[in-house]
């Protein structure tokens, strides 16, 4: 039988688990909204380390938004499935309205989740990416690349659950992956989940709220 998370705090206790008994020089925790924080807000306080989020999205192809065509995060940094933007001739030009769009939707969703707090820089830090699991992992592969873009001093991806073929996929664009479960076979995130509602907005508002403002012992 599957090993099922009871919800998203659930997993986040348990990522937490595999990842306390280290350190983590200047550590920040960066999830995914909205899912995402649920799960990395257990770790953050777990680890006494700042939580911040990373918003990708998805870029919808131009007559079918449903179908993601590539994912672009908030500096513009944008990924494409280059198999469908051929079958569908289209090409990074003909796709910037889309991604400046998204990009618009990101800077909104950032100010409401933050609640006019800056974000916490990036560079040099030891970041733990985490989210609360993942899937084809474009949207994923996104936020590592602009991630990377800032210069951490490590890049740790934490996820309860993927894809084995996503798991080995991203493991190049990491320092170190920590992914509690990668079965077969995998149709959706929620499948290992019992509860696997939608995250509200003011969930995820509340929890950057409470999040530790400054990193503790910083190296």
């Amino acid at each position: 039988m599957t090993t099922m998370f009871r919800d998203r705090v659930d997993a986040g206790r348990r990522l937490l688990a595999a990842l306390k008994g280290r350190e983590y020089p200047r550590g920040l925790v960066l999830a995914v909204p909205r899912g995402g924080v649920v799960v990395g807000a257990e770790v953050a306080r777990g680890l006494g380390l700042p939580l911040d989020i990373i918003i990708p999205r998805k870029i919808g192809a131009p007559h079918n938004p449903e179908m993601a065509v590539g994912a672009v995060t908030q500096d513009g940094t944008a990924i494409y499935d280059e198999h469908l933007l051929v079958l569908l001739g289209l090409t990074p030009d003909s796709l910037a309205p889309k991604v400046r769009e998204q990009v618009r939707e990101i800077e909104r969703r950032s100010a409401l989740y933050r609640g006019g707090r800056p974000p916490v820089p990036w560079e040099g830090r030891t970041v733990i990416l985490v989210d609360d699991g993942v899937a084809t992992g474009y949207t994923t592969l996104a936020a590592l690349r602009s991630l990377r873009r800032a210069n951490p001093r490590r890049i740790i991806l934490a996820v309860p659950v993927a894809p084995p073929e996503t798991v080995a996929r991203l493991r190049d664009e990491v320092d170190e992956l920590v992914c509690l479960l990668a079965p077969e076979p995998f149709y959706a995130v929620g499948q290992f989940y019992r509860e696997f509602d939608q995250t509200d907005d003011q969930t995820v508002i509340d929890l950057m709220r409470e999040s530790v403002p400054e990193v503790k012992g910083e190296k």
